[in-house]
């Protein structure tokens, strides 16, 4: 028997690409609303309570919302937006770290934020493994292409005079950056420099380390090496030897992918290293976490269905 599946939020940049990753998936009916049904709040209540697995593509208050809409329905919930990422009673959905026994029996689930998956990838299984500090001042130095930002600044980035490069998160306030710390285990926030490049997706996301600072004096090659053994086994975070890479690119009209590459630099002398994540923020970072999830909670092979 398929699985009922509601994608509330279908329409928007997530929800699309979540189902051009489900097309041709027999494991899955598909509960679609009309176009006049997609802001009503009984038919949303409906398919949300009809569903067995829903995944919410809103806005965080929205969001919220469609949880309460969806009390006493038994459903389990796959929320892509910030509202839960760090809410009790929510599993962050990052198998890698959580493990995936805790999403395959969880209910509601919180997928991560693109910048933060970059983050956490890099910095957590070190943290966890005593090579890095967890009461360090860790700042994140982020590129992103302009999808992750909505409709709104997908269209500011493809008119006319759009800008060549975009910083923001200047308040020290971004919605990330509990997350990060949550998940990373750390004391303190992070300091969070996030930009837009024109781009559509793609994300480099990157942890400058003053390794020779740090209690233990830990090496590039020893943070490498710990990443390696930590995502030996998966079959979507990959760890690069290579040392020397010139230059990271990210292209302007990429493919979907939904793996993630990690790098670690280091200069000669050991004082200095570079902790570099590259993903797609519509994939790993999003939709391609997503499915992942989805496919961990309904027993099936985790990669189905994912552009690797």
């Amino acid at each position: 028997m398929a699985i009922r599946l509601f994608i509330d939020g279908a329409a928007g940049t997530t929800g699309l690409e979540i189902r051009e990753r489900l097309q041709g998936r027999s494991e899955f009916d598909l509960i679609v609303l009309g176009d006049d049904e997609r802001k009503d709040e009984a038919a949303r209540r409906d398919a949300l309570h009809a569903a067995d697995i829903a995944i919410l593509c809103l806005p965080d208050e929205a969001a919220k919302d469609a949880v309460k809409l969806a009390e006493g329905s038994g459903t389990r919930i796959i929320d892509a937006s910030s509202a839960h990422r760090v809410a009790e009673g929510w599993t962050y959905g990052f198998p890698e770290l959580i493990g995936h026994e805790a999403i395959a029996n969880a209910q509601f689930v919180s997928n991560p934020g693109c910048y933060p998956t970059g983050f956490l990838a890099l910095v957590a299984p070190l943290v966890r493994a005593g090579l890095l500090p967890d009461d360090w001042p860790y700042t994140v130095n982020s590129v992103s292409g302009y999808s992750g930002g909505g409709n709104a600044l997908i269209a500011r980035f493809e008119a006319e005079g759009a800008p060549a490069f975009r910083a923001y998160g200047y308040d020290m306030a971004h919605k990330h950056r509990p997350e990060m710390k949550r998940h990373a285990g750390l004391r303190h926030e992070v300091i969070f420099a996030p930009a837009v490049v024109p781009a559509y997706r793609g994300m480099v996301v990157e942890v400058p380390l003053h390794l020779g600072a740090m209690p233990g004096d830990p090496t590039a090659d020893a943070l490498r090496t710990a990443l390696r053994d930590f995502f030996a086994t998966s079959a979507v975070v990959t760890v690069s030897e290579d040392t020397e890479v010139g230059e990271l690119l990210l292209e302007r009209a990429a493919a979907p992918c939904d793996s993630m590459h990690l790098h670690v630099f280091g200069n000669e002398g050991g004082w200095h290293a570079r902790l570099v994540a590259v993903l797609d923020n519509l994939g790993k970072g999003a939709s391609g976490a997503a499915i992942q999830n989805l496919n961990i909670m309904c027993g099936l092979p985790e990669t189905t269905g994912l552009r690797l």
